[in-house]
């Protein structure tokens, strides 16, 4: 007879009702059912290989269907030698296992060797079974070593870096300012949601002037600024046309005559800066 199980909750005495794949089902449904590494140890290293024939994996902490795999040092994995004349593509993978009889669950790095070919390697067969869907053994794919002959040319990192909520909140987060525009009394608002930028409003330009990628004295705000050099962030339209262009440092790069003329403006655009203050 099913039994409901509290399992947030005391059912009195040494009563063992808290199992690993409770903790495992709550993690899955708030982090996902993928497999990811979590962004404390490590996080930004990448597999390396030692050898000809050793890959060292970092000392990454990881999560895969909601089960924790902790790393504790930099391990090395073993690969088997290429060969002369052909290619080979070998995966390096996390594998889940579950003992049925006794209950006991692990989780081993194992290299998996794929098939030589001249020209067209291919990934090798893993196991892919779903460990919350009641699969016993389970992979999940680390790095993929890429061999020409015995020569290790590549290694490509396949498990993506999972995100905190603190990086999540910031993305979601709303910061605005405004910008004093060239040739104007008046400025324009600025906003910002993660690291995307809008521009938007009216203005009345007080004088004209005609612009051949001349320099502003007006310098776009600290934490606003685009990523990518020359960047249009306000094209201006109605009574005239002027196009500003931003700079990582802020600069901005007028083109066009503003005219002394009334405008409406529009810009978006990406940026790298460091999230301004509320």
């Amino acid at each position: 007879m099913a039994t409901n199980l509290l399992v947030t909750g005391s059912h009195g005495g040494d009563d063992p009702h808290v199992e690993s794949k409770h903790d495992a089902l709550m993690h899955a449904a708030m982090l996902g059912r993928g497999g990811y590494i979590l962004k404390t140890r490590n996080w930004t290293m990448k597999p390396t290989a030692k050898d000809a024939n050793n890959i060292t994996i970092p000392a990454w902490d990881l999560v895969v269907e909601g089960r924790q795999i902790y790393i504790a040092a930099p391990t090395d994995v073993n690969i088997q030698s290429g060969s002369q004349g052909q290619k080979r593509r070998d995966l390096i993978v996390a594998r889940y296992a579950l003992n049925s009889g006794t209950g006991v669950e692990t989780v081993t790095l194992e290299a998996i060797k794929g098939k030589p070919s001249a020209a067209t390697p291919a990934d090798p067969d893993i196991e892919t079974g779903s460990i919350i869907g009641g699969a016993i053994v389970s992979d999940l794919p680390l790095c993929r070593v890429n061999l020409d002959g015995i020569t290790i040319t590549s290694i490509d990192t396949l498990v993506n870096v999972m995100q905190p909520l603190e990086d999540v909140w910031d993305s979601l987060t709303q910061r605005s300012t405004t910008w004093r525009v060239p040739y104007s009394s008046d400025s324009i608002l600025l906003t910002r949601i993660g690291d995307i930028c809008f521009m938007g409003g009216n203005v009345k330009f007080n004088s004209s002037g005609q612009n051949n990628y001349t320099k502003a004295q007006e310098k776009l705000p600290e934490g606003y600024r685009p990523v990518i050099v020359n960047t249009p962030v306000a094209v201006f339209g109605g009574e005239t046309t002027f196009i500003c262009y931003g700079e990582a440092n802020g600069t901005v790069t007028m083109l066009g005559n503003p005219n002394s003329a009334y405008a409406g403006c529009t810009g978006v655009w990406r940026t790298a800066d460091p999230m301004p203050a509320a």
